[in-house]
């Protein structure tokens, strides 16, 4: 695994950076106008910039989550696959730090309760601050914030008490690795109802595509369905990222997440469609025969 990287050394003539090992060879860039915030919190090194094109940016441990002008396709596509899959009442977050993902969640009328744990409470801080429009929702009396340990909680948690998970997390170094591990999974599906849904942080498709195969071999063993969506937002590595999605199986109606249950109507969306959603599941030819290979037993339901 990489090292956590200091975000202020990667400001260089005016410029970030976002120079990693994750991804040799290649560096994103943003122009910076102001650093509003850098600081080392318990768990990683936070740094806030406000940039000349893209709004204010937050920056994890050298890399980008999050900036004003592009938040929005990963917000809401990693928030509604799971969302418009099932009929959802309990939600549980884990991550999303600036809560732009419980910003999405909140729009489902159908949401009873969401329980949202973040490990890193300065991050929440920080996009109040900073982020408002992002986070306009940490408050929304539906919500319980806990700010704690995702995996620690999800273990300690009751049998079948949630009818989606999101894990909106960072790459698997530093306090995100444990949500990277067959363990969690497994424990995830014990604590979604039947039919119930998980949706996470799925990594790149040009730059991890071993560890896509084993999220949906491995991770998703345990579950009726498991799948990959492609999300694109370009100020990650790349500009893409996915979604691995799985169902647990016990529910009503077509095990597979690719289509979508209900429809937007008024819900005020600025990337997420109906046909948004199901193209997410259009995967590119390499990618297609790798899960295929390692999925021989399971079959993706929608290739039949």
């Amino acid at each position: 695994m990489a090292e956590p990287l200091n975000g202020a050394p990667l400001i260089e003539n005016g410029w970030f950076l976002e120079k990693n090992s994750q991804w040799p060879g290649q560096a994103n860039a943003l122009q910076v106008k102001e650093v509003l915030l850098h600081k080392k919190t318990k768990y990683q090194d936070l740094l806030v910039f406000a940039s000349t094109n893209h709004g204010n940016v937050i920056v994890l441990d050298g890399v980008i989550q999050i900036t004003e002008r592009d938040e929005m396709s990963y917000q809401e596509m990693l928030a509604h696959l799971p969302m418009f899959s099932c009929d959802p009442k309990q939600v549980l977050i884990i991550g999303g730090g600036d809560g732009g993902v419980l910003r999405e969640v909140v729009k489902h009328s159908c949401v009873e309760k969401v329980t949202w744990c973040e490990i890193d409470g300065d991050v929440v801080e920080a996009a109040k601050r900073f982020l408002p429009s992002v986070a306009k929702a940490v408050g929304d009396p539906k919500v319980e914030l806990l700010v704690g340990d995702g995996v620690a909680f999800a273990e300690n948690s009751k049998e079948n008490c949630y009818d989606v998970i999101i894990v909106d997390s960072s790459d698997p170094v530093g306090p995100a690795e444990k949500l990277f591990s067959k363990a969690f999974y497994v424990n995830a599906e014990r604590i979604l109802k039947p039919g119930g849904v998980i949706c996470s942080q799925g990594e790149c498709l040009w730059l991890n595509e071993e560890l896509i195969s084993i999220m949906v071999q491995d991770y998703g063993a345990c579950f009726a369905c498991a799948e990959y969506a492609s999300i694109q937002v370009p100020t990650y590595p790349s500009g893409q990222i996915g979604a691995f999605m799985a169902r647990k199986s016990g529910g009503k109606g077509e095990i597979s997440c690719r289509w979508p249950r209900r429809e937007p109507q008024e819900m005020e969306l600025r990337y997420y469609t109906s046909e948004m959603h199901a193209a997410a599941f259009a995967l590119p030819a390499f990618l297609q025969r790798r899960l295929e290979a390692t999925n021989k037993k399971r079959r993706l339901s929608w290739q039949g």
